[in-house]
């Protein structure tokens, strides 16, 4: 029988450097999620309209969606550049480059002085918010031990959550200032995340497995010894140095992704996984819940406070999910999610058809509007406690690391091409058909359940190096005889780590009865 390497068997193999690591290196996370989210209570300022004319213009409504949209389409653009920048210069310094467009961006929105200027640099913020959005996970992935993946990745998540949380408290604190340069100071402040990201990211590590494609292997063992557990660190090192070794023989290209079928397999899960978890309808409810909220009859502070309320609760609703996502099965949790969401939004339009949208006018009836309102809440939870952590979790690992930014990149496209479609479409759909609008979203999501059920894997708990097996790619993975011979040949280099290892794993080969 071959030769077998076991890891630790430790519920937690990180330690305090590790998690602090990926705390610092989420800042960029918390930027991401800011300058996505700072437009929407903006969008509620009076200065604002009335700076850009938005509410006296005949196509003000359409300036406003390309407003809203733009961000999309710059984010959906820049992410061709992900794989070029993570493969060339590192995980690291491409986190780096999407913070400096982030923050140059911010300061210019704040500095607009019309809507051809202000609707470029949406375009640059969501640029360079997008690229953090992606490249974060992928050095999160990269840097986290196996057994805690799930947990330590999903803090991107909950991270960018804090940043729509603390762009919505931000608009809503900024609304009562009375100056008619008030709407500039929320985007001056979507500088700070990524300011301070760039400040501190000289000390983080990079991705020991870039490290490793690059030949730098002492830098990467380094790495791992510092961030993970004594006794699962040099098991991670030789299993990944080893694949590494085969990774860096292999084609990198986006068309690697068609000609291959096991990565059209990965390329069709990515792009179902981001792609069918925007049909749960949360770019809507978060860019337009001050529409929503004036739709319900809500005044205009009420909108904001509900708004900065819901991101508050969404906040809780991530670190919720922190302790879940390693406790079930990844398509399970997928599946909770979308159902709970789906459940929360059919009752939703029920409610707003029934009371609110067939006179067309705000509804009076105070009791049906806080049902409306809960129902957004109860919302909330399915969404960020599972969908939204799961998903970056989820593609990251689907991918072997000499794809892995491609992968990333591809799923980033998936959400913003329907983002870009649904966030265009919203203010007409809203003032047009109402309720029905949340058809779009609810129909797709009770396909997409079924979907999950039948093709998507789980990836829980498995090594990186290991997801390869679940698509029948033993031409690309390094089986256990070729880590057993590196093993073996790093004991004899490395003997304190050759002590620890057998110690803590038995390296031996299995007889057949063992087996």
């Amino acid at each position: 029988m071959a030769e077998e390497l076991h890891h630790s068997q430790k519920s937690t193999q990180y330690n305090a450097a590790n998690l602090l690591a990926i705390i610092a290196m989420g800042v960029g996370s918390v930027g991401y999620g800011y300058s996505a989210n700072v437009i929407a209570p903006v969008l509620a300022f009076p200065s604002f309209n009335d700076y850009f004319e938005l509410e006296t213009r005949s196509n003000g409504s359409a300036i406003l969606a390309l407003m809203t949209s733009m961000y999309y389409v710059g984010g959906t653009i820049a992410a061709f550049s992900i794989g070029f920048m993570a493969e060339k210069y590192g995980r690291k310094w491409a986190i780096a480059a999407s913070a400096i467009v982030t923050l140059i961006s911010g300061a210019l929105l704040a500095g607009s002085v019309d809507v051809a200027m202000f609707i470029v640099f949406r375009f640059w913020s969501g640029a360079g918010g997008n690229l953090l959005s992606a490249t974060v996970p992928i050095w999160m992935a990269e840097v986290v031990p196996a057994k805690n993946r799930g947990l330590l990745v999903d803090l991107h998540g909950a991270m960018y959550v804090f940043g729509y949380m603390a762009a919505a408290w931000v608009g809503y604190g900024f609304f009562f200032m009375d100056s008619k340069d008030s709407w500039r100071a929320p985007f001056a402040v979507q500088c700070l995340p990524p300011l301070l990201l760039l400040a501190g990211i000289y000390w983080l590590p990079e991705s020991p497995r870039w490290l490793l494609m690059k030949d730098r292997h002492d830098e990467a063992r380094k790495i791992l010894h510092r961030l993970h557990s004594p006794e699962e660190a040099e098991v991670e090192y030789i299993q990944i140095d080893a694949q590494m070794r085969i990774d860096k023989t292999l084609d990198t290209s986006y068309m690697h992704m068609f000609r291959k079928p096991s990565y059209r397999r990965r390329l069709w899960l990515s792009l179902a996984c981001t792609g069918f978890n925007q049909f749960s309808g949360i770019l809507v409810i978060t860019n337009y819940s001050p529409l929503i909220y004036k739709n319900l009859g809500y005044d205009t502070p009420q909108q904001l406070l509900y708004n900065s309320g819901w991101q508050t609760l969404s906040l809780g609703s991530a670190l919720i999910g922190l302790f879940i996502i390693d406790r079930l099965p990844r398509p399970l949790v997928l599946q909770l999610g979308i159902g709970g969401c789906m459940v929360f939004l059919i009752l939703e339009a029920a409610l707003v058809a029934e009371f609110v949208d067939t006179s067309g006018a705000p509804s009076t009836n105070g009791s049906a509007l806080k049902a409306c309102v809960a129902m957004i809440f109860c919302y909330n939870f399915f969404f960020q406690g599972l969908l939204n952590g799961t998903q970056w979790a989820y593609v990251s690992e689907l991918w072997p690391s000499h794809m892995r930014p491609k992968g990333l990149a591809m799923g980033l496209v998936a959400i913003l091409t329907l983002n870009i479609a649904f966030v265009q479409a919203a203010p007409t759909a809203f003032a047009n058909i109402g309720w029905k609008y949340y058809l779009v979203f609810i129909i797709p999501s009770a396909i997409w359940i079924v979907i999950i059920q039948f093709t998507f894997p789980d990836t829980k708990g498995l090594p990186l190096e290991e997801v390869a097996r679940l698509f029948g790619d033993e031409d690309e993975l390094a089986h256990q005889e070729e880590v057993h011979k590196a093993l073996e040949e790093d004991l004899h280099t490395h003997k304190d780590a050759g002590e620890i290892l057998h110690q803590e794993h038995d390296i031996t080969p299995k007889t057949e009865t063992e087996a």
